[in-house]
């Protein structure tokens, strides 16, 4: 397996030469007489330390496994960002010559039986060097590697759960530690200082090493647990605006991907802005690969029809991007097949945005606006009916956006809905004024603004006015 993060050093000590690094003098000894490491740590260090890289090699075919040991005793007990950044650089020049030696850190060796260093252990304590960021960066690419490099369990009757979509997966025994992790993760890419950083180094890293994380199911719920779909959407807007962040783009985008294999995930993205992000990277990408990823994100949240996240992307333009991209030529055949797969449901889309459920999803936003189905006489007298689903959820909802909102717009658009459900519902004057919608209405009648108190007097006008002249409104 080879893991392309690696290869990415974005941190700002890069001024700070890899051969600088390596070429430091540790004086080993003084951490022996310490008891930091023990005599066969001293020995495997020194006879590994300056060698070639072939000499390396060899010892590592030998015993692999008491050498890497040997570094992470010494990255668990000496402090000294020197020592520490120098083993941290031995360790990633390893696994950059060879990847595969990742599975050396899952093997014991006869060096320390009775207290062998835990990689993961040691590796999380790194994450915590406020002041060393060199340092946290190659803690979280090896992490990153050690987990993805674990040894997989066998599933068995007594280690299987069950996940929120009723798959069955086996439980992980390295699963504390992952958490552990991505709630690291989390709270690296929910800093605003991070985002805000030109280039956004912490922000890279932790994205690439997500990504490869994300790979596996049992990682997506415990992303999924820890907050994570929330951090994503700042980071899309990060980079999407930002000429030099295609690279960031691809990798946050195929983070989502990954996630809308999750159902729960799925149901959540919409409510977390990250589909008209989406749209929004459709629309403005250059590169095809940052294209394809963030279609191919949408494409799978199509699967889930009884989501209707259909109509989400037509409300967001999907339907219209789809259109000029089709123009262009892809040297990529799954691009064509993706254009044309959402191009399809889209249009299913386009017709169930004319319903209800496109209402009641913009009331549920608590924002509305002045469109064409709020004036529409035909929506109301097909739709009023449906106001009483749910012992008249939309209604109430529609009333405490009144009462609390503070948008002039939202407030005006709200009166005026209100009215003509008390218009269009043969018992609506009762039901609004059960439901203290008088009350709420007449506090705007005083409102600041000249449309909402317009609205308002409107509504309480058709409150006061009898059966037969609201029927005449009617006519």
């Amino acid at each position: 397996m080879a893991y392309s993060y690696l290869n990415d050093d974005s941190s700002p000590e890069t001024s700070q030469t890899w051969a600088e690094f390596l070429s430091r003098d540790i004086q080993w000894e003084t951490y022996a007489t310490a008891r930091l490491i023990t005599e066969k740590d001293l020995q495997l260090i020194r006879r590994y330390d300056k060698r070639s890289p072939e000499l390396k090699s060899s010892m590592l075919d030998e015993s692999g496994p008491a050498y890497v040991e040997a570094f992470m005793t010494v990255l668990k007990n000496v402090t000294k960002p020197e020592t520490v950044q120098y083993v941290l650089a031995l360790l990633i020049q390893m696994l950059q010559e060879n990847p595969s030696r990742a599975r050396l850190f899952h093997q014991q060796s006869d060096q320390h039986l009775s207290a062998q260093p835990d990689p993961y252990t040691v590796l999380e304590r790194l994450l915590q060097r406020q002041d060393d960021w060199w340092s946290q960066d190659k803690a979280c690419k090896l992490l990153t590697i050690v987990i993805e490099s674990r040894p997989r369990k066998s599933v068995g009757v007594a280690n299987v759960a069950s996940t929120s979509d009723g798959v069955a997966y086996a439980v992980d025994p390295a699963e504390t530690h992952i958490s552990l992790f991505l709630d690291w993760l989390v709270s690296q890419l929910s800093n605003r200082a991070n985002l805000a950083k030109n280039p956004p180094t912490v922000v890279n890293t932790c994205i690439s090493c997500l990504a490869a994380l994300l790979k596996e199911r049992g990682t997506r719920q415990l992303f999924l647990r820890a907050g994570g779909l929330q951090v994503l959407p700042g980071v899309v807007q990060r980079a999407k605006d930002s000429p030099t962040s295609s690279q960031l783009l691809y990798e946050t985008c195929l983070c989502v991907w990954q996630m809308t294999y999750l159902r729960a995930a799925a149901e959540a993205m919409s409510q977390a802005g990250l589909i008209k992000l989406l749209v929004e990277v459709c629309r403005l990408a250059q590169k095809e690969k940052v294209f394809r990823m963030a279609l191919a994100s949408l494409r799978n949240l199509l699967t889930y029809e009884d989501l209707g996240l259909a109509s989400d992307m037509v409300e967001a333009g999907l339907n219209k991007v789809v259109i000029v991209r089709q123009l262009q030529s892809w040297g990529d055949d799954d691009v064509v097949e993706m254009l044309g797969f959402v191009d399809e449901k889209l249009k299913e889309g386009i017709i169930i945005l004319s319903n209800f459920e496109k209402y009641k999803k913009e009331v549920m936003s608590g924002q509305l606006d002045w469109s064409p189905m709020h004036s529409s006489d035909l929506f109301w007298r097909e739709n009023v009916e449906k106001f009483e689903e749910r012992d008249f959820q939309v209604l109430r909802v529609l009333l405490k956006i009144i009462e609390t909102n503070r948008d002039v717009k939202t407030l005006a658009v709200g009166c005026h809905d209100l009215g003509q459900f008390i218009v269009n519902h043969p018992q609506g004057r009762y039901i609004v004024n059960d439901l203290r919608g008088k009350e709420l209405v007449m506090r705007l009648l005083t409102h600041s603004d000249a449309e909402v108190q317009k609205q308002a007097l409107l509504c309480v006008q058709k409150l006061m006015l009898s059966k037969d002249k609201l029927d005449f409104l009617k006519a």
